[in-house]
């Protein structure tokens, strides 16, 4: 799905690109191509950050709420997206949604990390109550 979302903001730059009437990406003075031009960067920047939390979360600690976090972090971006392109007021919920997902993601990747050291210097192993927990605490994302 990260392919898709990133090829669909491609396609928009070119099809604004294509729509400037000219060639190369460089338009000064069009502020519909410079738009969708900064939200497709913006986008991409952000995405090797989203893979490596989302693969860390899925892996150490629970893949369910990762999972769904991931889907939620997709559909928020392009909300992102689709608001830079309009006022830039409106990218801001987008974004600040993100930004609360990929901390989410975070927490659980260092909750993980966590409790393998606790497994593997003391024997303790939390994972079925951290897996409890981030399931619990996963819905909460839906909350704007």
């Amino acid at each position: 799905l990260c392919a898709f979302s990133t090829a669909f903001f491609a396609s928009k730059v070119e099809h604004e690109s294509k729509h400037c009437n000219g060639k190369g990406f460089q338009r000064p003075g069009s502020s519909a191509f410079d738009r969708v031009y900064t939200a497709n960067q913006n986008c991409g920047h952000t995405y090797p950050t989203f893979l490596a939390v989302l693969w860390c979360a899925g892996l150490l600690c629970s893949q369910a709420p990762a999972a769904f976090a991931g889907l939620m972090y997709l559909f928020v971006r392009q909300k992102y997206f689709v608001g830079y392109l309009g006022e830039r007021t409106q990218s801001t919920p987008g974004y600040l949604f993100g930004k609360r997902i990929i901390l989410f993601l975070f927490l659980m990747s260092v909750a993980g990390i966590l409790n393998y050291y606790l497994i593997f210097f003391f024997g303790s192993d939390f994972e079925m109550h951290i897996k409890t927990i981030t399931s619990a605490i996963s819905p909460l994302l839906l909350i704007p």
